[in-house]
């Protein structure tokens, strides 16, 4: 039978075996992404934190795997060992999203007593929780290894059922705190975009855990009540889980990674935009910045930056001032706004500098020239250096000849 002609519940339980990967190898490769900047920051505690919860995440769906289940239970000898060893993580994991929630959302510097009280309250609730579940699992009676349906098939079992409700109460629990906490997040003002758009990914990813909670809970009701809703347990609540987990792990990772590939992306920019400048001022100095393939963006934006200021600053004797203050009216009287005409005027300002320098004999210049803004205003020249229809019209009539050859009326 082809996966097409499966209906949703035996395309799950067709790929069950494999299904628990897929998300842990996502969450694998969140913390790899993180890694470096995890060591690089080793002093910052929440990059510690956002890892060692995609480590516990990761850690429970490469755990909850029938094969791992499988695995765990022979090498420990105990039939269904893994039961309260996967609780336990996902009981950690529960404590580690709202310990992280709330330094997050606070800020490291937060000591107040309300939020140690909170901090400490969360890691004494969740450590009582996962102390219960090995106790109530020693005093249960579950003989038959169950790989992928253990919360159904004991839900009768005395103690066994009492472990399987505390762990999925608590996993609600937590589930509905960090949602409130998150949407009220949202909510307030002056958020970075990219911390918004994480957490609007972390309240769909943990309103996901409530309908897998949902959908567990009413699948143990229903063997209460003698009824079986297995499918609920077994076929539902994995996809939901998984689900969760990407959200989740996208959540916490991107208003780190998005700032960072936005800063990049911003350092890039400017690099490429000093181009034009920078190969002027080549054809003035002879030599470039040398090219050195590993270096940083911001080492690489900042050579460039030096070495067109090192260039401008002995060439800025050509400056012709009042030349520059015609070009700078007659990109007004073009009817472009002020900005765009002070970068138009340097950068003809520029041009002419060096044409003159190529014409001039040594000692020739002036020497007065006030280079405070030719060497602030390098992006913004540099930038109007690439419109070459615009910096003829400024000259040509800053000339006082129009773009069609006539002369400009005085």
């Amino acid at each position: 039978m082809t996966a097409l002609a499966l209906t949703p519940v035996e395309f799950v339980n067709e790929f069950y075996p494999n299904f628990w990967w897929i998300p842990a190898g996502i969450l694998a490769a969140a913390l790899g992404i993180k890694l470096p900047s995890i060591i690089r920051l080793w002093n910052d505690p929440l990059l510690r934190a956002v890892g060692g919860l995609l480590l516990l995440a990761c850690s429970v769906f490469v755990f909850v795997a029938p094969s791992t289940i499988a695995r765990v239970n022979r090498l420990t000898g105990i039939s269904n060992f893994s039961g309260p060893w996967v609780y336990s993580l996902l009981t950690a994991f529960c404590a580690s999203c709202l310990l992280l929630i709330i330094t997050w959302r606070n800020g490291l510097s937060d000591r107040s007593l309300r939020t140690r009280r909170a901090m400490r309250g969360v890691i004494a609730v969740y450590c009582g929780v996962i102390a219960a579940i090995w106790v109530l699992f020693a005093l249960a009676d579950v003989p038959v290894e169950r790989l992928r349906d253990m919360d159904t098939y004991y839900a009768n079992t005395p103690y066994m059922r009492e472990m399987i409700v505390l762990y999925l109460l608590a996993h609600t629990t937590a589930a509905l705190i960090t949602n409130w906490l998150i949407w009220n997040w949202i909510r307030t003002d002056g958020l970075d975009a990219w911390l918004r758009w994480g957490l609007k990914c972390l309240g769909v990813g943990y309103t996901l855990q409530l309908a897998f909670d949902a959908a567990k809970l009413t699948a143990i009701a229903a063997r209460w009540s003698g009824r079986n809703l297995d499918w609920l347990s077994t076929a539902v609540a994995p996809p939901l889980a998984c689900l969760s987990a990407v959200l989740v792990a996208v959540g916490f990772i991107l208003p780190h990674a998005g700032q960072y590939l936005h800063d990049r992306w911003r350092l890039r920019l400017a690099h490429r935009e000093l181009r034009p400048l920078y190969q002027l001022m080549k054809s003035v100095n002879g030599d470039g910045v040398p090219l050195v393939l590993r270096a940083a963006p911001e080492l690489r934006l900042i050579r460039r930056e030096t070495f067109i200021r090192d260039v401008l600053l002995p060439l800025a004797r050509f400056v012709d001032e009042e030349r520059r203050a015609r070009s700078y009216d007659a990109a007004l009287a073009l009817g472009l706004p002020p900005d765009r005409a002070k970068a138009l005027a340097g950068a003809v300002a520029v041009l002419d500098a060096v044409d003159a320098r190529d014409a001039a004999r040594e000692g020739d210049g002036t020497g007065d020239t006030d280079t405070t803004d030719l060497l602030r205003d390098i992006g913004a020249m540099s930038r109007a250096l690439r419109d070459a229809e615009d910096i003829r019209a400024v000259r040509e009539r800053a000339a006082g000849v129009r773009p069609d050859g006539v002369p400009v009326p005085n």
